[in-house]
This record gives structure tokens, C-alpha cells and sequence, in this order.
């Protein structure tokens, strides 16, 4: 039996007829694009799970900046006001143009005027205004996040949704939309941490239109593929190092396993800060 490339024939051995002793072409040759799609593939993998981590922590840094000021926004406005009193209280006691300028700037501190993003800050974001301010707005009951991080089980099926309808995996400008739009609505529900919606999400999303399988691309393409997806890794290479540094991402740091438990021991010390404060000015007004 003669395979392509190698001839076997007892002809062919000795020269046979002339062109028989040739080498055929290997079917098993990947073709030149091969390499390149493979390439493309693995970066297009390596970013979804990248993206997946960046936006799993922005989530969490949101929640964590939505609860740390639900809960702990009251103990800083308490302190700030101690802070105010006991500044007037030693001013009002020794007259000392030191001690009355340090009041006025304490008391300017408890009600800071606020500028145009301090005015919205909490309350919206580039969709619009969040639920929360909404519900406020109407009258109806706020519903805070309870916890920082979702449930193992809303962030399993939160990274499998996203390895499955990322935008970036289209190609097309029409199926881009279409995915960006549901994205949109799974950030949501992991947000909030709503393992049941998300699992309908899942269902609907394996319920939806099936994509023809794409054809051999031509290398011009794959090289711009790969350009932009360098591109698009730079830019959330930035995202991440502006949310690890905040002061927010700062904090989560310093807790990753359990970032629920710092916020508790952050009021802790805010209760025994606010305690100290009311005890020096009970002690400058006694």
C-alpha cells in the first residue's frame, strides 16, 4: 500500500516511471491560516477569562462601596459632627484664633458642598439610575445588597454565561449587540446575587439562535483579530490596576476570603472611635 509522500512500489525503488518517485502532497499539512486561527482562539479565551475576573471584581467592588456606605456612611457623619463640636468646644473655651479657625474648617467638613458628581454619586452610573434610587425615588422599599460577593453557586453560573455569550466572541456587528444587551442583564443578576434568574438566563441563552460556524478566515483578518484583542486586553489591564487602587479595591485586598467580615470590623472600630469622641467632648463640656 503507498501512503502520500512515500512510494513503495518496487518501480518506484528503482526509478520506475518518471514522475511516480515524486512526493505528493501531505494531506496532514495544516493549511497556513491554521496556526494563526489557533492563536486567535486561545487569545479570545485567555480575554473572556480575563474580563470575567475584571468585571467579578468590579462587581464586588461596587457592592462592597454600596454597603460600606449604607452602613458605615452614618458613623463617618457622626464623627465628622463630633469632630465639629469639640473643635467649637475648645474654641469657645480658650479663644484662641487657632482653635476658632480650626472649628469653622471642622464644621465646613460635616456639610461639604457637593460638586455635580458628588451630587449622583451612589445613586447612578452610564445605564442610568440604580434600583435602589429608583425605589427610593417612588416610595417603594430599598433593598440593599446583603452581601459583598455573590453565592459560589450565582458565580459559577455567573463565569459560565460569560464564557458562553461574551461579546467578544462575535464577530458580527449585529450578534455583538445582541450579546453586549444579555451580558448586560447577567451583570445584573450576579450583581444582585439571584441564582434563580440566572439560571433562566442560562436556559434562555441555550434556547436562543444558533450561529452558523464561521469559515476559514483569511489571514488579514486573524491579524487584525489579534490586534484588537491586544488592544482590548491594554484596556483592561488599565480597568483593573484604577479599581485594585481605589480605596475601596484597596480595602477588598486586604480581604479577599471574606470581605462581608472586614466591613464588620470597620464599623467596630467607627463604634469605639464615636464612643471616644463623645466621651472628650462630654469631658470639654463638663
Amino acid at each position: 500500500m503507498a501512503y502520500a509522500g512515500r512510494v513503495t512500489t518496487p518501480e518506484a525503488e528503482q526509478g520506475g516511471v518518471a514522475g511516480e518517485n515524486r512526493p505528493t502532497p501531505d494531506a496532514g499539512v495544516p493549511r497556513p491560516e491554521e496556526r494563526l486561527e489557533r492563536a486567535v482562539r486561545a487569545a479570545e479565551q485567555a480575554l473572556i477569562e480575563y474580563e470575567i475576573a475584571v468585571d467579578t471584581f468590579r462587581i464586588e467592588v461596587e457592592n462592597f462601596s454600596r454597603l460600606h456606605h449604607q452602613k458605615l456612611g452614618p458613623m463617618y457623619t457622626r464623627l465628622d459632627e463630633l469632630d465639629a463640636q469639640i473643635a467649637e468646644a475648645r474654641a469657645a473655651r480658650t479663644g484662641d484664633p487657632e482653635d476658632l479657625r480650626k472649628a469653622d474648617e471642622a464644621r465646613a467638613r460635616v456639610m461639604p458642598m457637593p460638586g455635580v458628581e458628588e451630587l449622583f454619586h451612589g445613586w447612578m452610573d452610564g445605564e442610568g439610575l440604580f434600583p435602589e434610587s429608583e425605589a427610593m425615588l417612588t416610595d417603594q422599599p430599598v433593598r440593599p445588597p446583603q452581601r459583598v460577593r455573590p453565592s459560589e453557586e450565582a458565580r459559577k453560573r455567573y463565569r459560565e454565561l460569560a464564557r458562553k455569550a461574551h461579546p467578544d466572541l462575535a464577530q458580527d456587528e449585529t450578534e455583538r449587540k445582541r450579546r453586549e444587551e444579555f451580558i448586560t442583564r447577567v451583570n445584573a443578576a450576579y450583581a444582585r446575587g439571584d441564582e434563580a434568574l440566572l439560571l433562566e438566563l442560562a436556559e434562555e441563552w441555550a434556547a436562543g439562535p444558533k450561529l452558523p460556524e464561521q469559515g476559514p478566515t483569511p489571514s488579514e483578518d486573524l491579524y487584525a483579530r489579534l490586534e484588537w484583542l491586544a488592544q482590548r486586553k491594554e484596556l483592561l489591564t488599565v480597568v483593573a490596576r484604577e479599581l485594585e487602587e481605589s480605596a475601596i479595591g484597596s480595602m477588598l485586598r486586604m480581604a479577599p476570603d471574606d470581605p462581608d467580615r472586614l466591613l464588620e470590623e470597620v464599623a467596630e472600630k467607627l463604634l469605639a472611635d464615636v464612643a471616644a469622641r463623645e466621651a472628650e467632648l462630654a469631658e470639654l463640656l463638663g
